[in-house]
């Protein structure tokens, strides 16, 4: 790769890793709000960038440029409500990597099948150096913790006020019944003598992965081979998210206003970087081929797990981060081989 590809990719993986930190923080707080409230405030506050690029290159968009950028919408609202269900019951530094990674190895495998690339000895190591890092980061650990996200400085906690729990008339939002504190706490009790389930949250992951390799190679199709854009096809996701996620929002009602008020630098945060983060990347692979782009943008699983393990307190540190760089170091061979 270009030392301006390279540049591109760990700006982009930077990027990433923080708006997923921001995405945990506000998982708690409703997948749907969440990410119609993101999509809406990316394609608000992007679209005079996206009016000025237009108006200064007058691309020539054909009927399929339309249909692959309506097509990635629809691909990245699956990939936003499965990995927001991840956070929900998992680590940051589990989910993560763990989507991260499948995305990366699904992309590489494709690459291979679909479009021909055909990977050597070291990218076959990489693909079992990938493998094994996902296994080990989802096994369960001694200690751990998959509890729901924490909530921002200065808002009430999941499960308070921010989820409408003392709110009147919140019984949709969630419930504050005192007589079902103590077997709550039975069950929390419970759960943590036996160690924190890695089957739901993991099990999202992978879907999220799915969905991670899906868009990659839509989009990769999109920029090279009918020239859209790469800033326009990284931002016609959110208006496209925006639409399909409207009329759930609206029914949401009183919680997509408490998620605004509770988590509002988190939605703000993750409206302008995951923009950013994926149309970086789409530049680079507008000039790069995918099984190296894929790949090498995943240096973020790093970010990832040591952001859960500093500011979320997210326990099994050294056996998430040697997984983590597992994972890495065989993408990295992917993307070499």
């Amino acid at each position: 790769m270009s030392p301006t590809a390279i540049a591109l990719i760990l700006v982009a993986a930077l990027a990433h890793a923080t708006w997923n930190l921001l995405s945990k923080q506000a998982s708690a707080a409703g997948a749907v709000s969440f990410i119609w409230l993101v999509s809406a405030a990316a394609t608000g506050g992007y679209a005079p960038v996206i009016a000025i690029a237009v108006i200064i290159g007058q691309p020539r968009l054909t009927g399929p440029c339309w249909l692959f950028m309506a097509g990635t919408g629809l691909l990245q609202a699956g990939y936003f409500l499965f990995l927001q269900n991840g956070y929900r019951l998992g680590d940051l530094s589990l989910v993560y990597p763990v989507g991260r990674g499948t995305g990366a190895l699904l992309a590489a495998l494709a690459g291979v099948v679909i479009l021909g690339e055909r990977p050597g000895p070291v990218a076959v190591a990489g693909i079992g150096c990938v493998v094994a890092g996902i296994i080990l980061i989802a096994l369960p650990g001694a200690t751990g913790s998959t509890a729901p996200a924490r909530a921002a400085p200065g808002s009430a906690a999941p499960g308070s006020a921010a989820l409408g729990s003392a709110a009147p008339g919140s019984a949709a939002l969630g419930s504050a019944d005192p007589g079902s504190a103590a077997p709550a706490r039975a069950a929390v009790g419970a759960r943590a003598r036996k160690g924190p389930s890695m089957a739901g949250p993991t099990a999202f992951a992978l879907l999220t992965g799915t969905f991670i390799a899906s868009y990659t190679l839509w989009d990769k199709f999109a920029v090279t081979s009918l020239r859209t854009p790469p800033l326009l096809q990284g931002y016609a996701a959110f208006p496209v998210m925006a639409l399909l996620f409207a009329p759930l929002a609206r029914r949401a009602g009183g919680r997509t206003a408490l998620v605004w008020r509770a988590y509002r630098a988190q939605v703000i945060g993750a409206a302008v970087l995951a923009p950013l983060a994926y149309i970086l990347v789409l530049i680079a692979l507008s000039f790069t081929a995918v099984s190296a782009v894929a790949p090498a943008r995943e240096v973020s699983v790093l970010f990832g797990v040591l952001l859960g393990r500093r500011l979320l307190g997210e326990g099994s540190l050294p056996r998430r981060l040697a997984a983590a760089a597992a994972i890495v170091a065989g993408i990295v061979a992917i993307a070499v081989g």
